[in-house]
Formats: C-alpha cells, sequence, structure tokens
C-alpha cells in the first residue's frame, strides 16, 4: 500500500502527529512559497524507505519509521531554497532489493533528477541500521551513501545526516540539517521573568533545559566540538561567564573574581574565549583560555568594547565600540592589533558574528526604534539589510551559511521568538519554542 499517498484517509496516530510536528511547521511556510526557489534547484524523489521485514521497536514500528523518516527529510530538504520535491505518488514504494537497484526509468518520469532512496532493518541487539542512497536518475548511477547504526530514539538524528547527504553533496556547503540550536528560553510575567539555557534540534525537536531558571542567563555560544556552551549567567548582581556540559548539566565559572564579564564566543579550536570585562566603569574585550586561566586584555580604549567574536580562521575578531560616538563593528587582529572600524552605514550597529567562510558579518542595526539584521562583508563593503523588523536582533549564521537564525518580537504574545531568513534577504520562517526565545546559537553537530 502506498502509505505516504494516502495521508487523509487512513487512521489519524496523534503520537505520529507530535512526532512530526515540527517538521510540518516547518514544511508548511516552505511550501507556501515555492516559488522562491532558486532558479538552479534539483528536482528530488524522496520516497518511503524500504524494510527487509516489519519489526516492532521502542520507537515503533520500522515500516512506521520508514514512513517518518522519509517525512522528515522531505521536510529537510523543502526548508532549503535549493531542491524540489517530486511527486513520489506517482511511482510505487521501492522493495527493499530495489533500494540498491532503483528503477531509474520510474523516477526519470516523475521528473526526479536526483532520487534519495534507502532503508531502516531492525537489529538483533535492538538497534537500527539505517541506511540512505543517492542516486543521478539521469545518468542512472550512484552518486553517494551512508549507513547509520543507532538506537531506535535516534532515527529523527538519522533522517538528518540522510537529508544532509544529499544537501552536501548538490550543494558542496556543510551540512545544515543535523545541527543543533542553544537559546535563552522566556517566561513568566515581566516582573517574575524566568530565563533558562534551552537546546533543541535545528526543526524544534529534542527540546531540553539546561539551567534551572534560578539566575537571569545570556548569550550562549556553543564551543567548536558541540560539547559545551559558555553562557553569561546574572546572580547577585553580576554578570559571570559560565561554561555547561551539554551531557550532564554540570557548569562552571570561566573565571574566578573580577569584575562583570559577559558576552563569551569560542574561538575556532575551542583553546580560547572571547570575552568583556568590565573593570571601574570601563569595558573592553579580552581571551583567556577555554578551561580558565589569567585574561589577556585586547582593547584598551576608554569606549565601551564589547560583543567580539572570532572569525573561522581564528585570525581576526570582530567586535562594537563606541569609540567614534556610537557603537560601530570594529575588526582587529586575534592579538588586539590593527584594530579598523568595518560599519558605516546610518544608525548604530550591534552583535557581528562571521559567516562559517569568514567572508560575512551579520549584525543588528538599529536605526531609531528600530532593529534589523543586517549583512555585510567582512570589510565593510555590500552592507545590506535582511530582515524587515521592527525589533529584530541577536543574529547567527546557519551551518552552511545559507540562512540567519535571529530575534524578533512576536506582536500576538508580546515575547521575543526566533526566525529563519535566507541570507540574502528574503521570507522569514518563524521557528516552533514552547515559550518566549532569545539570544539564539546555531551550531553543526559533531559525530
Amino acid at each position: 500500500m502506498q502509505q505516504r499517498g494516502l495521508i487523509l484517509i487512513r487512521r489519524f496516530d496523534p503520537a505520529r502527529f507530535l512526532k512530526l510536528l515540527p517538521a510540518l511547521l516547518l514544511a508548511a511556510p516552505a511550501a507556501a512559497h515555492a516559488q522562491a526557489r532558486e532558479p538552479s534547484a534539483v528536482v528530488i524523489a524522496v520516497p518511503t524507505l524500504a524494510t527487509s521485514q516489519d519489526v516492532e521497536t521502542d520507537a515503533g514500528s520500522t515500516w512506521s519509521l520508514a514512513n517518518q523518516i522519509a517525512d522528515l527529510i522531505t521536510a529537510d530538504l523543502d526548508s532549503t531554497t535549493r531542491f524540489l520535491l517530486a511527486d513520489v505518488d506517482k511511482v510505487r514504494i521501492p522493495s527493499f532489493p530495489e533500494v540498491t537497484a532503483p528503477s531509474y526509468a520510474s523516477w526519470r518520469g516523475a521528473g526526479a533528477k536526483l532520487l534519495l532512496s534507502g532503508f531502516v532493518n531492525a537489529r538483533s541487539d535492538g538497534r537500527l541500521t539505517i541506511g540512505c542512497y543517492l542516486y543521478d536518475v539521469q545518468s542512472g548511477r550512484e552518486l553517494t551513501r551512508k549507513g547509520f547504526a543507532v538506537t531506535p530514539s535516534e532515527w529523527r538524528r538519522a533522517a538528518h545526516r540522510c537529508a544532509d547527504l544529499a544537501y552536501t553533496k548538490v550543494t558542496g556547503n556543510p551540512p545544515p540539517f543535523d545541527s543543533r540550536i542553544a537559546y535563552v528560553a522566556q517566561s513568566g510575567a515581566d516582573r517574575s521573568l524566568v530565563k533558562r539555557l534551552a537546546m533543541m534540534d535545528f526543526d524544534g525537536a529534542s527540546h531540553v533545559y539546561l539551567t534551572t531558571g534560578n539566575s537571569l542567563v545570556l548569550s550562549p555560544s556553543w564551543s567548536p566540538d558541540g560539547k559545551s556552551i559558555a553562557y553569561t549567567s546574572l546572580g547577585d548582581d553580576r554578570l559571570e561567564v559560565r561554561v555547561i556540559d551539554v551531557e550532564s548539566k554540570a557548569d562552571r565559572p570561566l573565571l574566578h573574581g573580577g569584575g562583570d564579564n559577559f558576552g563569551p564566543s569560542f574561538s575556532p579550536d575551542g583553546d580560547w574565549v572571547t570575552l568583556t570585562i568590565s573593570v571601574a566603569g570601563n569595558s573592553d574585550v579580552f581571551v583567556v583560555q577555554s578551561n580558565g586561566g589569567i585574561p589577556r586584555r585586547l582593547t584598551t580604549s576608554p569606549a565601551i568594547d564589547t560583543g567580539a567574536s572570532f572569525s573561522p580562521d581564528g585570525r581576526q575578531i570582530a567586535f562594537v565600540s563606541d569609540r567614534s560616538g556610537g557603537p560601530q563593528i570594529y575588526v582587529m587582529n586575534y592579538d588586539g592589533s590593527d584594530q579598523r572600524r568595518v560599519s558605516f552605514g546610518p544608525g548604530d550597529y550591534d552583535a557581528p558574528v562571521w559567516s562559517p567562510d569568514g567572508e560575512w558579518l551579520a549584525f543588528t542595526r538599529v536605526e531609531g526604534t528600530t532593529s534589523r539584521i543586517g549583512v555585510m562583508r567582512a570589510n565593510g563593503s555590500q552592507d545590506r539589510i535582511v530582515t524587515n523588523g521592527p525589533r529584530d536582533e541577536q543574529p547567527s549564521w546557519s551551518p552552511d551559511g545559507a540562512r540567519i537564525l535571529f530575534q524578533h518580537f512576536d506582536q500576538p504574545t508580546k515575547r521575543p521568538r526566533l526566525s529563519i531568513v535566507p541570507a540574502e534577504g528574503g521570507t522569514a520562517r518563524q521557528l516552533p519554542t514552547p515559550q518566549g526565545a532569545s539570544d539564539p546559537a546555531w551550531a553543526e553537530r559533531q559525530e
């Protein structure tokens, strides 16, 4: 039976709907704006995965998982502008043997240029074997393949990695789907606001709170290996950078003693952290080893210097300074030398972050009461705005550099929320979170 083609008439499954809800929320806007695909978008077919035998697992039967994995892969690819999804209902679902020997003529008839096929099999040790294959339908050849041995509860991550397989092969860009987002979750009334550090998959699934809410938290920053997050904690009327292990939730202060310190950002090798330290009313950019130690001062201006972040090659640091009269973006070498201003547009600039390729800076620009997200070349050229405002802040690049995650003010809930916009500008898409959300940080998930 062609299960995915009969969604409207088969029995409603509440558990499956809840599992797919984040992907459906992401996919719906993409479908509504299908005309916005890039001219070079590739037509890809993603049929239901096969299984050699339908076996019950802790996450459902292998046949049910085969459908859910295909749905999630489809949602991932459809959330970008690089793919068009072929109508898989025009072709019979591949059997298990056909996964490695596809009927190319059938898929050509459906208009597909690429085919992403695969299987889900139960193993004797309780795990699943999930295999994904990418084929060039026109030439009739396999392009790449990848297999995973995972627990049943890890099927979502395997699906994201299958989508990454196709995305990276087609675009040559780093994989964006098997990634995680850290952010600050907000709840409670304004006078009793609770801010907790939270973490989730890029599509809103696998949501976890990392802190209890006993102190306010701000500005999370991922370590390059994805194992820890540096963040700012406000407790006992003092700002302090702390580092938390995302698995154990054990955390520690980065520094011991001293003045207020805040705004951490890891170096690309994970050995160093930039931060701002305020002493005697003056705020400057420092760098310190990620396991602690004595901070080294990089700026000595009497102005406020803050918001520092390392370039992907570790050779430069972008930061914000009001030394010219208002907050503007500056870039310096990693040792503090050659400090130069790069932003010259209208208004104030804030929160510069480097694109993964090191060519661009995303930032917040404030003009009057309106704040929007913009991008510019690292030398300050090609400065342009990519969101509409009126209160857009705190940009963070996707791992592939194609999209920017940011916080915006949601008028219906009167809370900040998270949205994603193409790096070149366009329609922003809200990311589902359980409550108010701010200060996003998007990171590639490591093995």
